[in-house]
């Protein structure tokens, strides 16, 4: 009888011990239900929220949206505040024309302020029409040319040189729509050819430079179409480095002494 009670009690130890472990398990699964399902819930209420916050800025009904969408909605907000501050400065410098007065004031006597830039647009005979062209959509002509020069402080200008057979057909032709436009710098020691583009400008630049002293000189072709207002204010956040060079570098280095 003591040996059969000493293992009823052995075995009643033996069950309360099996019991813990799994009393345990059964309490750790509860609280990593209760974890995982206040989780689940907070992820439901932030896709709700981006759901309709993508509603809202979209202005389109009830959709899915996935972590990818949600990237690109960052991205795109990151995106419009770069957006709105070049906006503002550009307004400001609309606001200033780029130069902040006409007029100088020296030693009790005026002068006028130097032009932001000169702009040359080299072009050919024949191509009066891309001329017509930059004029109605970008450089203006009579007044308005006038009032982006004294405005703005930005010259425009088409550059050409001279025929092969000097006083032909095609130099009268410019004569003659330089008199009703009067936007030309006429190089009269150069001769128009295919190949003699680099010697244009070189010879536009020391032209421009001669004759007007500019905070910058640059030069497009004739088939450019160059947005003012954004070129004015780009120009005039370097107005404090003493040497800027701008442009599309092919390859090579920039020479400064020629």
């Amino acid at each position: 009888m003591q040996i059969r009670g000493s293992s009823h009690r052995l075995s009643s130890m033996g069950n309360n011990r099996s019991r813990i472990p799994a009393l345990l398990i059964s309490m750790f699964a509860t609280f990593a239900s209760i974890y995982v399902a206040g989780r689940l819930w907070q992820d439901a209420e932030n896709r709700v929220y981006l759901i309709k916050e993508l509603d809202r800025i979209t202005g389109q009904g009830q959709s899915a949206i996935s972590v990818d969408d949600t990237l690109k909605i960052i991205a795109c907000r990151e995106q419009h505040k770069k957006l709105d501050a070049i906006e503002t400065e550009l307004a400001g410098a609309r606001q200033e024309g780029f130069v902040s007065k006409p007029l100088i004031k020296t030693n009790g006597t005026y002068s006028m302020r130097r032009p932001l830039v000169v702009i040359g647009i080299l072009t050919k005979f024949g191509r009066q029409k891309n001329r017509d062209a930059i004029r109605k959509a970008w450089m203006g002509s009579g007044a308005s040319l006038k009032k982006i020069e004294e405005g703005k402080g930005i010259i425009v200008q088409f550059v050409i040189g001279r025929s092969e057979n000097r006083g032909d057909n095609q130099d009268k032709d410019i004569d003659r729509e330089n008199r009703l436009t009067n936007d030309f710098i006429i190089l009269d020691n150069h001769v128009e050819t295919n190949d003699a583009f680099p010697k244009k400008a070189k010879l536009f630049f020391a032209h421009a430079a001669d004759k007007w002293d500019a905070e910058f000189y640059a030069k497009v072709n004739d088939d450019v179409y160059v947005n003012i207002d954004a070129l004015g204010a780009t120009l005039a956040t370097h107005l404090d480095k003493p040497r800027v060079y701008m442009g599309c570098m092919k390859s090579g280095e920039v020479f400064s002494e020629l």
